[in-house]
């Protein structure tokens, strides 16, 4: 992990260590009223499909699983609930996502959840080197190879 001593570690980057995944932690700025992916690509100079967003869902059958999407893309609830075997899936309300996952809006990333959680990760993620996502906390994205992020958290690849 390089050049982020000066930042402080988060529960996702203690893990990841721990696991000896290579990654770094990026930080951005905040903007309290526009949390939205783009925003943080912007403050990154990275393009917006390669900063992933975490989003968390309920579906009838099997409960809360996770979509990791590129910022650019809405998740497909048919699909979603298809690859999570379920009928019907939703997006969980604001306030469950604390109590459920132990993030904030802004600030949920895939890893360190409360517990795990099935995670679907977008096929696009491939397409690249590495990816961000959130490394728990609004104004930190952890860079990571995809396939690690795969591995660690045992998602699945799917066309979301």
């Amino acid at each position: 992990m390089a050049g982020s001593s000066h930042i402080q570690k988060t529960n996702a980057a203690r893990l990841l260590e721990a696991a000896g995944i290579t990654f770094d932690l990026i930080p951005y700025e905040v903007d309290e009223n526009n949390l939205a992916a783009g925003h943080v690509a912007e403050q990154l100079g990275e393009p917006v499909g390669q900063v992933f967003k975490t989003l968390v869902l309920r579906g009838d059958r099997n409960g809360l699983f996770v979509c990791v999407m590129p910022g650019d893309m809405e998740v497909d609830l048919k699909l979603a609930s298809k690859i999570s075997g379920n009928k019907s899936c939703a997006m969980i309300h604001m306030k469950e996502l604390l109590p459920e996952t132990g993030y904030i809006r802004g600030g949920c990333s895939p890893i360190g959840m409360k517990k795990p959680l099935p995670t679907f990760i977008h096929e696009s993620a491939l397409l690249y080197d590495y990816i961000f996502i959130s490394a728990g906390v609004r104004g930190l994205q952890i860079k990571i190879n995809p396939e690690d992020l795969i591995r660690f958290t045992g998602a699945e690849i799917y066309p979301l």
